[in-house]
Formats: structure tokens, sequence, C-alpha cells
């Protein structure tokens, strides 16, 4: 019998070789449990191995709103011996542990440990008695948490049916129905986590950060992407893929980065919006490729989205090393855009402003995201479109006749952002040259000139930085004044959200000051936080935190405690929380 009910939130973990398919049994229970009234978040860890190699898929579920993944895991789906090696010590006291006793029989004495509870599961007996194959296994575990945790499983059944194929859905219903009906049969009423099915259901989407720009691309008007694989960058490639010819754009797997970079080039000159992703050793390979947009004041959107370097480092994992890369790329000096995500929702929400402040300012927009935001899932309300404006600058799209004056693509006016117009556009000629040119586009070296256009090209940041004034390009969560300010960007903002609330429950007065536009830097806004604070805390997934010398180069103030994690993997909040009470 049940004696110390845990309603409404539970981690799970399911883990097993390569191949065994850990992310979708996990983004499936995801969906399940949101669909149910839940809030949900829900990441992958994975090795870099073509075949092998140990993956492991965490969901967190919880009545109330949750921003990451925990420290520890409630019950463990097991679907080989080394899952369990790995984590057992990672289950609570109390927890579960799902498993095929027959496959590799289990004891105490074995497990050192004898605080949890012990499901064994005839997995490759049911998959035998079902004809089936031996990746069904992670739908068998499945069906059998639902059982323990007394969940809906129709609920379950309905996703499954509509992710699969109806041949494929309906033996896998079977699989999730035998792992349920075993639990229930034998360990009815035994574990002390339960999810009710009762409650309020609103309508939410499961996304990971890639499927969240590949949409805010599409939402913005996109109708170029051209990318080469890579890690974790690579999901907004299969994202925008099967969607081309719905949408009426072009994707295209270019042979590498840099075809990518100057297929997107060509692509925005022709007046396409145009799109690529990478991760940090593409975008090496991209910097010239960047320059000529500098130079030919082109607009593009380029994702990065970082793991752990210098070289290959560790491409399945996640990091924050190349925010000064991205600041500073490519030679020479010309003015950018980077703009970093903290979740799911900005990830939406601040593509569609990168393609519109790229147009505007006809600059090239850099999204930064990592490995962690990229992958992992997390329910979120629908976008709202009374927030979406599409704008596509200062740019002729017809015209019948220019007079008798010469088109000046990069003419030096005001604002430094010359009129565009797309090649074809009657009674012109659009000219211009990655080489420093005059205004009309041809190549010179004359010193005046060249003076000239670049003071042209940076010009626009004055007004850019203007301009973002009436832009979210800060947030701050808790109280206008406190002790102490925790300082981050990009994806450590979920696991410091969830330390906030840790930190609220030990009385400590601590606010959560996310920066979101990295160049040009939203000093104004980083400084009126400073001045009211006594202590300040950078937290940044690595080693020689960037953050901190931005702020430093930007504020000419120097940030007090510095919390890092250079390992690949993200923060967890109780582990976050632990640190930051150490250093105040």
């Amino acid at each position: 019998m049940v004696n110390n009910l845990i309603q409404n939130k539970i981690s799970i973990m399911i883990g097993g070789e390569a191949g065994a398919g850990i992310t979708r049994s996990g983004s499936l229970f995801c969906k399940a449990c949101m669909r149910g009234g839940y809030h949900v978040f829900g990441t992958i860890d994975y090795q870099s191995l073509i075949r092998g190699g140990h993956n492991f898929y965490i969901a967190r579920i919880d009545i109330e709103e949750v921003h990451s993944q925990n420290d520890s895991v409630d019950l463990l789906l097991a679907l080989n011996k080394e899952t369990i090696r790995l984590h057992i010590n990672e289950i609570v006291a109390g927890g579960g542990l799902v498993y095929d006793g027959e496959e590799f029989p289990l004891n105490v004495e074995e497990l050192k440990r004898n605080d949890i509870k012990l499901y064994s599961l005839p997995m490759r007996q049911i998959i035998k008695e079902l004809a089936g194959v031996r990746i069904m296994r992670n739908t068998i575990a499945l069906g059998a948490a639902i059982g323990l945790i007394n969940y809906d499983l129709e609920i379950m059944e309905d996703v499954i049916r509509d992710t699969f194929r109806a041949k494929i859905a309906e033996s896998n219903i079977k699989a999730l129905r035998r792992g349920y009906d075993y639990a229930k049969e034998h360990y009815e009423a035994d574990f002390d986590y339960q999810l009710n099915t009762k409650l309020s259901r609103k309508s939410k989407i499961l996304l990971t950060g890639n499927e969240a720009v590949g949409l805010g691309a599409l939402r913005a008007g996109c109708k170029f992407y051209a990318a080469y694989p890579m890690t974790p960058a690579t999901g907004v490639l299969h994202f925008l893929a099967p969607l081309d010819r719905q949408y009426n754009m072009i994707v295209v797997h270019a042979e590498s980065e840099i075809a990518a970079i100057n297929m997107v080039a060509g692509a925005s000159y022709a007046g396409a919006r145009a799109m690529t992703a990478t991760s940090g050793g593409g975008f090496s390979l991209m910097s010239e490729g960047l320059g000529m947009l500098g130079m030919t004041e082109t607009p593009a959107v380029i994702m990065i989205a970082q793991r752990p370097g210098p070289s290959t480092g560790l491409p399945t994992y996640t990091g924050q090393g190349d925010l000064r890369f991205a600041i500073h790329a490519s030679q020479g000096e010309f003015p950018r855009l980077v703009i970093a995500p903290g979740d799911i929702e900005e990830c939406f929400y601040k593509t569609i402003e990168a393609f519109n402040l790229a147009d505007k300012y006809q600059i090239p927009a850099i999204l930064i995201t990592d490995k962690y935001l990229a992958e992992s899932h997390q329910s979120i309300e629908p976008f709202s479109q009374a927030r979406i404006e599409i704008d596509r600058g200062h740019m002729i799209t017809k015209i019948t006749n220019y007079g008798e004056e010469e088109y000046r693509r990069h003419a030096f006016i005001e604002k430094g952002i010359s009129l565009r117009a797309t090649p074809g556009t009657n009674g012109i000629i659009v000219r211009t040259n990655a080489d420093e040119h005059d205004e009309t586009g041809y190549t010179t070296e004359d010193a005046t000139i060249a003076r000239k256009m670049m003071d042209k090209r940076f010009k626009k940041l004055d007004f850019l930085i203007k301009e973002l004034q009436k832009y979210e390009t800060t947030k701050l969560y808790g109280e206008s004044k406190a002790d102490a300010t925790i300082l981050g960007w990009g994806s450590t903002k979920g696991p410091i959200r969830e330390a906030l609330k840790l930190l609220n429950q030990e009385n400590m007065n601590i606010n959560y000051l996310q920066i979101i536009y990295l160049a040009p830097f939203p000093t104004k806004n980083v400084l009126n936080v400073l001045k009211t604070v006594e202590q300040t805390i950078v937290v940044e997934n690595n080693k020689t935190s960037q953050l901190s010398s931005l702020i430093k180069e930007h504020t000419l103030t120097k940030v007090d405690h510095k919390i890092l994690k250079y390992d690949g993997r993200p923060f967890n909040p109780l582990e976050l929380t632990k640190q930051i009470l150490d250093v105040l």
C-alpha cells in the first residue's frame, strides 16, 4: 500500500543504449503528461557515437511551471544494466527502478541500496509473445511507468496514434498495454508517486528550442534555408525540410558550411529572407562569409547552437564558450546583432526579431543557443499572433522609374541605411561588392571613401541602439531591489529560475537579470540593476566567464562572484542553489 503519497510531480529517467528509442519515448511521455494538464520539461543526454554508447532522457512533470530538470530521479526505467550502474545513486530514497529481471536479475546486495523499490518487468518475454522487436522495450517500460503512477493510459495511447502510422501505432499500443497491465497486476498501489488525471487541461504545445527557432523562421517569412548538418543545430534542418513545399520555401542540405553561408548570402541579395544554423566548428568555416554579409550590407540570420570546444570538443554536449566568437567573428569590423534566447518561447519570438532587425538595418543577426536549449523539450502556451510583426525595412520591391539618377545601393544617407533593392527591379541595376566599394557598389581603394563607408555602416548602430530601448533586451526576475543579483544569458535561465524558487524558500532576497541581447550590449539596462545591488553573481557554462568580461567592458563594473560549469552538462537547480549560497 502507498503510505506517503507524492502527488502531481515526478522526475522520470529512461536510459539505454543508443538506438533504443530513448529520446522518442521520453518526449512521448512528456507530451502525454502535458495533455493531462501538467507542465513538463525533458532533456536528452547522448554520446557522440554512431552505434552504442549510453543515452538517457530525464522528464520532469509538475503541476507548477517547470524550467529545467531536477537533480534527482524518482523513477528510473532501465533498458539495460549499464543504466542501473550509472544512475542507481541518482534515485531518491523511496523511488523506483523498472528493469527486466529476467534479462539482468538484481538484488539489494548488488545494488548496495535497500531504500528503493524494484519493479521487475519481463520485457523480453512480452516482446516474444507479441512477435515484436527489441526496440519496443521502451514502450513496455512506459506502460509500466504509467501503471505505477496511476496515470491515464488512454492519453498515452492517443499520443502514440498521433505520432506513428496506424500499423506501427497499434503494435506499440499493444506493448504499452502489456507493460501497464503487468504493473497493475503485480505492483498495484505500491509506488508513492501518483499523477492525477482530473486536472484542468489547458492548451499547450511541446517543442524543442530548435523546433521553436524553425517555427519562428517560418512565421517571419523565411524563404530560403541552407545548412550542413552539425549537432546540435541539425534539428532545425530536420524540422524545416519536410515543410518546404507547404510554406513555399527552399530548404537545402548544403555540401559544407562555407557553401551554406554563401547560398544564404545569395538568396538574401536576391530579396528572400534567408537563414542558416550550425555549431561552433561550422561557424568557424562561415566566418569569411559572415564578413561578406557585413561588407555588402546583406541581411541574414545565423543560428549558432553551441557545444563545448575547442575543435570537436564534446560534440553532443552543451556549453557557452562561443559568445565572444559570435560577437567578434570574421576579419575587420562591421555591425551585427547577437541575440541569446533563454527558453523555448524566446527561441520563437527572438527569431522573428532577428529577421526584422537584420532586414531593417541590413546587417547579419546571430541567434546564439546551445545543445541544452536546442534539444530539450518544454511545454509552453501557444504563440500569440498579436505579438508578431513583420518589418522588411527600407526596401524597394516594385518600381517603374527610379529617375535619371543612377541607383546607389550603398548611398550615404543620414541613418547609414541605404535604400535596398532586389536584382531584377525594373529600371535599376543592383551592384554590391565584397571589396570596399563606393556608393554604387564599384570597387574603390580611395582613402576618403573607405573611411566614409566604414562610418556609414557603423552609423546604423546609433539608431539600432536607440530602437532596442523599445525591445526586451533584458529581463529581471524577482524584486527590483535585492541583496544580490544573478546575471546570466542563454540556457542557464531555466536552472537559475528553479534555483530562485529554492532560494526564496531560504528567505534570500536575490533577483536574476537575464541578458538577451549581447551585441549591441544593453549597457543602460544592466547598469540600472547593478547600481541597486550589493553583490553580483554571474552564472555561465564556460571556463572564462565571457559575460563577466562583457559586463566589465561595457559598464566598467567587476562582478563579485562567478559560478562556472564547463563539463558539457547543464546546471542542476539544487547544485546551483548550493553554489550561490556558498559564495554569499
